[in-house]
């Protein structure tokens, strides 16, 4: 697939990067020139030099044969003017990155697909989702909903009291049965590699293991895991950030009562009048004492969503240290992702790779309707809708030839979440939530075609 990306930034980058990997046919546009050299230098990619606005570096980049344009630059109206021309010259499918959130809650009264955007894609507002959506699960590291959580995907590190420790998956599912979710990842504690769990692989210790759950398997998982369930309620959010604007928004809508730290004067005067059920604190968020005066130790979730990784990380550490049962820090260095559990921090999240598993989605094979990639692990989760012509459709889950290093972890019909065994029949039109280790995605995609 020939896929033009305009916009050599973070979100680009790293979003060439993993496409790259899917030996997609990537042209990169940017009018910026060393950061073109670097993607060139580090990614097998084509790199353009010029204006994504410009008819002629559009066409110069062959718009007419690509499938699919993404405009991610830094600039909104670039990215809205880019898509608007790069579908009118051919483009097949378009996505522009947009800062303003407003624009994707009234997507639908708009009509932005009249003019020619097919997609929009904040990664500011991915970010507050992900946010609220952890905590709303609290008792877990990762979570992710699928058709508004008729299936939910939670991630958690077994203790020495969870029910299952040494026990076998099959020995598991004997003993507890009726239970509404499954196992579809497990990384060994120390180590780096991901398991797709089968009937005899034993559950550890320390293991962090990944659960597909219907409805009510959030709490199960809570009783048998020998987790404690904390609702959280007082939040602290360091930085008014676009992400700490729209987090704290969303959060004092709801159930939680949110203090917002901000250094800067300005910014925080004009938070302070945009979120009126929110108590913004022109402070240092860094500053030890000014997080004791505010009552650090009585908050139950700390977020850092500033825009220094290291700020974030360092206060999140601080945040743990007085006792705070939930901290979440925005990081913009992939290689920080990696090491949530290891320093001490309940959740890392990045923009860049939230963003760009929304984008993924688009270029997959098969009727894939959502996809994320698994924190620290070596894998994906993708939602497939059947169709009647698929491989897999009328077929019982026993009598597919499924790789090893894959498993079906859900299936949504009418709406319902379901946990499938074994003797499941797959029907035309169900969704199904697959989790699978990067070698088998092509032959996974392969029964939904």
């Amino acid at each position: 697939m020939k896929i033009i990306i305009a916009g050599a930034g973070e979100v680009g980058f790293h979003l060439a990067k993993l496409l790259s990997y899917e030996s997609q046919e990537i042209t990169l546009i940017d009018s910026n020139k060393s950061c073109l050299t670097y993607a060139s230098e580090h990614l097998d990619i084509r790199v353009l030099k010029g204006d994504a606005t410009s008819i002629a570096i559009l066409k110069e980049a062959k718009i007419q044969e690509s499938k699919l344009f993404i405009a991610v630059t830094s600039s909104e109206t670039t990215n809205i003017t880019a898509c608007v021309l790069a579908k009118q010259l051919g483009a097949g499918r378009t996505i522009a990155r947009i800062a303003n959130t407003e624009f994707i809650e009234q997507k639908d009264v708009v009509g932005f697909s009249k003019f020619g955007i097919d997609e929009l894609i904040s990664p500011e507002s991915l970010a507050a989702g992900e946010i609220e959506l952890l905590l709303n699960q609290s008792g877990f590291n990762d979570s992710y909903e699928f058709d508004n959580g008729a299936l939910t995907m939670l991630g958690l590190r077994l203790s020495r009291t969870a029910a299952f420790v040494d026990k076998s998956v099959k020995d598991a599912a004997k003993l507890f049965t009726g239970l509404h979710f499954v196992p579809i990842a497990i990384q060994r504690f120390g180590t780096q590699y991901t398991i797709i769990p089968r009937g005899d692989t034993v559950f550890k210790e320390g293991d962090k293991v990944v659960f597909i759950t219907s409805e009510g398997g959030d709490k199960e998982l809570f009783e048998l895991s020998g987790k404690v369930r904390t609702e959280i309620k007082n939040v602290m959010i360091l930085g008014g950030s676009k992400i700490g604007f729209k987090t704290a928004k969303d959060l004092s809508e709801g159930k939680f009562k949110v203090k917002l730290v901000e250094s800067n004067k300005s910014i925080a005067y004009d938070l302070a009048d945009e979120l009126p059920n929110v108590l913004v604190i022109h402070a240092d968020g860094r500053n030890v004492e000014v997080l004791e005066e505010e009552n650090i130790g009585d908050m139950d979730a700390f977020i850092a969503v500033t825009g220094n990784s290291e700020t974030n990380i360092m206060s999140c550490l601080l945040a743990k240290s007085k006792g705070v049962k939930k901290t979440i820090a925005l990081v913009e260095n992939m290689d920080y992702y990696q090491l949530s559990q290891s320093i001490g921090i309940d959740t890392l999240i990045n923009k860049k790779l939230l963003a760009a598993n929304n984008i993924f989605r688009y270029i997959r094979k098969g009727e894939v309707v959502a996809m994320t990639k698994l924190a620290n692990m070596n894998a994906e989760l993708l939602e497939f809708v059947v169709k009647p012509n698929s491989k897999i459709c009328n077929k019982l889950i026993k009598d597919l030839d499924f790789p090893r290093s894959a498993i079906i972890g859900g299936i949504i019909r009418n709406n319902e979440g379901l946990i499938p065994l074994g003797n499941f029949k797959i029907l035309a039109n169900d969704r199904v939530v697959v989790c699978s280790l990067p070698q088998s995605l092509g032959k996974v995609e392969s029964y939904f075609n």
